[in-house]
């Protein structure tokens, strides 16, 4: 509160408006107030009978009484002790009060209620200060509106509203504030465009400019510039921070340099001293945070215990609740990501989405209660499903038993080149079957392990109706039928019961019978080659033998040839032998 001295000067100090005029103080019959009353010497009768004329008239024509006796020229009105004292030129005042317009000369159109009440204005024009003290030091300034003791007392320039008991006392230069409340904007001394409603309302404010603080202390240690406060202590230890607009009780009560945040509910950023661009809508949204930035809570209690934790957002009740420090998370629905305390970019969208996350990470939930069994694992994707805790870099949608169709799009009619085909569980899990060497033990020939397909019975058949209501004709295998010659060529539901047939298993053994039967034809046909080759070279050889036989034939024929010729020169021998045998022999002895 600022305390000033004010003098008293007496009549022989009296402006030309009054000098020359002596002062009498007659005590009236309605009270002890005295006024003062000029009254020239020579003229002493001129007040009695014009008091007698005015007994006179009927009661409908008198005036007030006492009448008025603060009308002086060119529209000025002075009521009280050195009112208007030093008025030269300057019309239409109003002075009212010890003191009041005292200093004013030119000044115009001011108007003054109260001791000391724009006491120094001197040219100031179209002020009106109501209070004691109230706009007291200002001189020059213009269009100021001051209603309460001390209310713009030290104030200088123009254009000001202060109402309340030392609003913006300590103003002096700054312009166009408005001041609303005991101690609004109680020290401001340069800041302009500033509004304060509220007790104590941007009381420390100085230099600040363009701040708006309505409620009880809010913005109450602020000085600086283009704040919002709505509500009590909002925004009260605000200092040096920039743009942050609160409403609600205590909402951004601890900032101090923090800059474009927005709160707006109850404590929502209560604990906030220096983080940067967070907005919190909800009663202690983001209540804990202090250093953390670019965060955004949405829905009562949601990001309650971050601290330091940026680029979070949370929308619903209780979401991201126990975030501490944790960054770049994203939380839709009530206590979405409710335990998360330092995971990272998790996106929860849901009911309890997440809802026991704790230090998780890149996990992503869709749903209501979505993956509420995850805790501490990371790269999880569910999406109508609860989770399973102790799994990482899984990806799991709806939930088994829920639904019992699924219609994926883009993916009928879409050629994969190089693809492999996709298997699913009883559990619904999906994958594919790896043939990796690297992947496997236990590695040996299938032998005769696959010859218990040859006792398979193919089959046409078709689904039932609810099934496939258009009826088509498939072909395949009965598995309750596959299950007596092999039962690892089957595969069961959840309940264990016989559901399908193994198929790639079933090709993988048909394929062990084809080489199985090809390596048997492949053997027949070397026999078979061999024999070719055996009968060939046996041609060869009955080739050579008929030659020869036809050589020996030939030869045969040349002997029998010779043969008939020696017979037929033996039967001419044999001839001449018996010619030689009938003639009489001369046997001449010696």
């Amino acid at each position: 509160m600022i305390t000033l001295s004010l003098f008293i000067q007496n009549s022989t100090s009296r402006p030309p408006l009054r000098r020359g005029l002596p002062l009498k103080q007659p005590r009236r019959l309605s009270g002890p107030r005295t006024q003062a009353m000029w009254i020239t010497r020579g003229f002493l009768l001129i007040p009695l009978a014009l008091a007698l004329a005015w007994l006179a008239l009927p009661p409908a024509a008198r005036a007030v009484s006492p009448p008025p006796d603060g009308g002086y020229p060119n529209f000025n009105t002075a009521e009280g002790t050195d009112a208007l004292f030093s008025l030269t030129t300057g019309g239409n005042n109003t002075a009212i009060g010890s003191l009041a317009l005292h200093n004013n000369t030119s000044g115009s159109a001011n108007t003054a209620t109260g001791s000391g009440a724009l006491s120094s204005n001197i040219n100031g024009v179209n002020n009106t200060a109501n209070g004691f003290q109230a706009l007291l030091l200002n001189t020059s300034g213009s269009a100021n509106t001051a209603y309460g003791v001390n209310a713009l007392v030290s104030n200088t320039s123009g254009l000001n509203t202060a109402t309340g008991f030392q609003a913006l006392q300590s103003n002096t230069t700054g312009h166009e504030n408005t001041a609303n409340g005991a101690n609004a904007l109680a020290s401001n001394i340069s800041g302009s465009f500033n509004t304060a409603n509220g007790l104590q309302a941007l009381e420390s404010n100085t230099t600040g400019s363009q701040n708006t603080a309505t409620g009880v202390n809010a913005l109450f240690n602020n000085n600086a510039s283009n704040n919002t406060a709505n509500g009590y202590s909002a925004l009260f230890n605000n200092t040096t921070g920039l743009n942050n607009t609160s409403n609600g009780y205590a909402a951004l009560f601890s900032n101090i340099s923090g800059t474009n945040n927005t709160a707006n509910g109850v404590s929502a950023l209560v604990s906030n001293t220096t983080g940067d661009n967070n907005t919190a809508n909800g009663a202690n949204a983001l209540f804990h945070n202090t250093t953390g930035n670019s965060n955004t809570a949405t829905g009562f209690q949601a990001l309650l215990i971050n601290t330091s934790g940026s680029d979070n957002l949370a929308n619903g009740y209780q979401a991201l609740y126990r975030d501490t420090t944790g960054t770049h998370n994203t939380a839709s629905g009530t206590q979405a990501l409710f335990s998360n305390t330092t995971g990272v970019n998790n996106t929860a969208s849901g009911f309890q989405a997440l809802l026991n996350n704790t230090t998780g990470s890149n996990n992503i939930a869709l749903g209501r209660n979505a993956g509420v069994n995850l805790t501490t694992r990371s790269n999880n994707i569910v999406i109508g499903n609860a989770g399973v805790a102790a799994q990482a870099n899984t990806i799991r949608i709806g939930t088994q038993g829920a639904q019992s169709a699924a219609y994926v799009a883009g993916i009928r009619g879409a050629t994969v080149p190089g693809g492999i085909s996709v298997f699913v569980d009883a559990s619904g899990r999906l994958g594919t079957a790896t043939s990796s060497e690297r992947f496997k033990t236990a590695i040996k020939p299938m032998e005769q392990a696959s010859e218990a397909i040859l006792a398979l019975k193919p089959v046409t058949f078709r689904y039932k109706h609810e099934l496939d209501p258009e009826r088509i004709p498939q072909f395949g295998l009965v598995a309750e039928e596959v299950e007596k010659v092999n039962s690892d060529l089957v595969a069961r539901d959840e309940t264990g019961k016989v559901y399908t047939v193994r198929y790639e298993a079933v090709n993988a053994m048909l394929l062990n019978e084809f080489l199985k039967e090809h390596r048997r034809v492949e053997e027949q046909g070397c026999e078979v080659q061999e024999q070719k080759s055996t009968i060939s070279e046996l041609k060869i050889t009955v080739s050579k033998q008929e030659a020869l036989i036809a050589q020996q034939q030939k030869e045969i024929k040349t002997v029998v040839a010779r043969l008939k010729e020696q017979d037929s020169k033996i039967q001419k021998v044999s001839a001449q032998v018996e010619m030689s045998k009938a003639a009489p022999r001369m046997v001449l002895n010696p």
